[in-house]
């Protein structure tokens, strides 16, 4: 039996922490890794027994929403988790030294652990005018973006003005923001967007990190699988009413207050991933949707301006039928599947029935005593045929074509044509 009384949980069991809330922590971080309860125990043995992890946190274009949200995580007391699982040697905004002091405690951090820190980036990385427009220690953020990530274990993309740009990166902005991908290419890069990221979704990361020492899968774009894998639309809460054609029409009405599908409102749940229904934010008290409000889609590439007007709907899936929606594709396809699976499983009753009489047919053939063969009669000789005289040319015609007179052979007039 695997002893959970060193490590982190003797410092967390310090600060008042149960080991009943630790055990409840780690249940909920394998629920939220979408991985079977019998894991729980190994995550704890592993957070239980490990390291703090050394973590730098950048800053570039950003409104710090990124930083709140850890610095309000909880469920239950996750920013003591959080904490204590995360060395955090650099941060400027809960950091105490400031200027050249500042700049040193991140050179140091880096040369104390090479290769074994994780990079947190916050916020869009500006291009335009050589990076200017957001400049640490008189650097360009770009710059020391690439100086740290580059000897990082990991970098971590937090928000998504750090996937993808997002605010910064909108139709118009003149400073060039880009995601890290664009500046780090090359770095083993996990994103988690979200205007804020969910900060149980970064606790999740380590903790996966931790248990199985290596970061979760991701799909193209580098979020996480468990985070970013499943729809909203097919998570909401109000799902069902979408089924049954409920919506909520204008804000306030009746269908509003009575907790409709606000998908006719501008909600953008069909078209966006992430686990915000089920991990919610506040304790995991609530989330947009089931706060009354539309979620706009945070999670997706250039949300800013692929997601907007946050309070129209989708633009129609066929260009030319405006009065074709989401809906009514999805019903359709649901109706072409079922009449696809009626189809099919009819094919394969009437291949079994024409196998099994195939099969019966065999047998009685099989049963059956075969009737003896009655010996063939002998074949009466042929006698051979007499040879066929050559027929005579009659005197008088042309041995060939070029003896024909054209003038002999015109029919004469009146005369039928044979």
């Amino acid at each position: 039996m695997i002893r959970l009384d060193d490590g982190l949980l003797a410092a967390l069991l310090e600060r008042g922490v149960s080991r009943r809330s630790f055990l409840k922590f780690s249940a909920a971080m394998a629920s939220a890794l979408a991985l079977p309860a019998s894991y729980a125990p190994r995550i704890a043995a592993a957070v239980a027994t490990a390291p703090r992890l050394p973590v730098i946190w950048l800053r570039g274009q950003d409104c710090a929403g990124n930083t709140e949200a850890f610095l309000r995580a909880t469920s239950p007391t996750v920013s003591e988790l959080v904490l204590d699982l995360l060395s955090v040697e650099y941060h400027e905004t809960l950091m105490a030294p400031a200027g050249d002091a500042a700049t040193l405690s991140r050179t140091t951090a880096m040369e104390m652990y090479p290769d074994g820190y994780v990079a947190i980036v916050e916020g869009g990385i500006p291009t335009a005018d050589g990076g200017v427009h957001c400049t640490i220690g008189g650097r360009p953020f770009r710059d020391v973006v690439r100086e740290v990530c580059d000897g990082a274990l990991a970098t971590i993309a937090v928000g998504s003005c750090a996937f993808d740009g997002g605010v910064p990166a909108a139709r118009g902005g003149p400073t060039g923001a880009v995601g890290v991908a664009a500046v780090v290419p090359d770095g083993r890069l996990i994103t988690l967007p979200g205007c804020p990221l969910n900060v149980v979704n970064l606790t999740a990361t380590i903790v996966h990190y931790l248990t199985f020492k290596e970061f979760p899968p991701t799909d193209g774009r580098g979020r996480p699988l468990f985070a970013y894998g499943g729809l909203i639309h097919n998570q909401c809460e109000r799902r069902a009413h979408f089924e049954f054609g409920e919506f909520a029409l204008a804000w306030g009405d009746e269908g509003a207050q009575k907790g409709w599908c606000l998908y006719k409102l501008g909600c953008k749940g069909p078209e966006a991933f992430a686990n915000c229904p089920t991990v919610r934010y506040g304790a995991g008290t609530s989330w947009t949707v089931k706060a009354g409000h539309g979620c706009v889609g945070c999670t997706m590439p250039g949300f800013w301006d692929a997601m907007t007007p946050a309070y129209q709907r989708l633009p129609p899936p066929v260009p030319f039928l405006p009065t074709i929606g989401v809906d009514n594709v999805g019903h359709a396809l649901v109706a072409g599947v079922a009449a696809l699976t009626v189809v099919h499983g009819s094919a394969s009753i009437v291949r079994s029935s024409l196998a099994r009489a195939g099969q019966r047919r065999g047998a009685r053939t099989a049963a059956a005593p075969a009737e003896p063969i009655a010996p063939a009669e002998p074949i009466a000789p042929v006698e051979p045929i007499a040879p066929v005289e050559p027929i005579a040319i009659a005197a008088g015609l042309p041995d060939g074509p070029a003896d024909v007179d054209p003038a002999d052979t015109a029919a004469p007039s009146g005369s039928e044509v044979p």
